[in-house]
């Protein structure tokens, strides 16, 4: 039985840190990872009070789109830590399937910058305490896990006002990318009522039940070579499909399999 590799499950779960799902998905939500990064800048220190996150699920100009995200990792985060490469998560959460336009960054007011070993107050000006507007304009694809990494410029962030104080007026650009691709078949016949699993290695990292029409979505899986197992009702056989190459960003349909009645 296929049942047998879910020992494994937890573990699996863990190391791939929400990339994947260990319970059934809806076929309405996308996983969305935000990081968060800088391009250097000649500071000591530029320190940023994240306190909200929401995306756009409109367009640009639909302020009935915006989504809050819950689970933010709220906190002072020192930009010039974040450079050379190095980023920190601020969220992964399941959202609303469909095409993300922007993302608004809320700021508290702990921001601040240190010069020559003095700290000094980020003023943020009060047109943005609302949150600050980051343009994205992509497409997300169902059942896809994607990473949007919001790159702070803290070297042109940070604007000295001429009497010795500074105001944070945030430069941000945003970039999407895939982190993972979907696995998609069909089951017949459709009263067989199977569970797909999508094995890695030796390891399931997600299973579902096929639909009333026999279709399946393995959402959300590290790029890899899978094997599909195939567990049905006890009046039909086992089956698997191997060899299935999942690659980020896209979505790998699987031949229809047909079952076999037990006589």
């Amino acid at each position: 039985m296929f049942i047998k590799n879910l020992i494994n499950t937890t573990l699996a779960c863990l190391l791939l840190a929400l990339v994947s799902s260990c319970t059934d998905d809806e076929p309405s939500t996308q996983l969305v990872t935000i990081k968060l990064t800088d391009a250097p800048g000649d500071y000591e220190e530029v320190n940023i009070d994240i306190k909200e996150i929401y995306v756009n699920l409109g367009d640009e100009s639909d302020e009935s789109g915006w989504y809050q995200l819950s689970g933010v990792n709220q906190g002072i985060y020192d930009l010039i830590e974040l450079s050379n490469g190095i980023d920190t998560t601020l969220v992964t959460e399941r959202i609303p399937a469909g095409d993300i336009s922007q993302v608004r960054l809320v700021l508290g007011n702990d921001n601040s910058v240190q010069i020559d070993g003095i700290e000094y107050a980020l003023k943020t000006p009060s047109a943005q305490q609302s949150g600050l507007k980051i343009n994205l304009n992509e497409t997300f694809e169902e059942g896809i896990p994607y990473i949007i990494v919001l790159d702070f410029d803290a070297a042109r962030s940070v604007v000295e006002t001429g009497n010795g104080s500074y105001n944070l007026k945030p430069v941000i650009r945003a970039t999407a990318e895939a982190s993972g691709g979907a696995i998609a078949g069909n089951v017949q016949p459709e009263e067989a009522n199977a569970i797909v699993y999508a094995i890695l290695g030796q390891d399931t990292v997600t299973s579902t039940p096929v639909n009333d029409s026999g279709d399946f979505l393995l959402p959300y899986l590290p790029a890899g070579n899978y094997t599909v197992g195939i567990d049905p009702i006890e009046d039909y056989e086992e089956a698997s499909i191997s060899n299935l190459t999942v690659t980020d960003g896209n979505l790998t349909e699987a031949d229809t399999v047909f079952l076999d009645f037990i006589q």
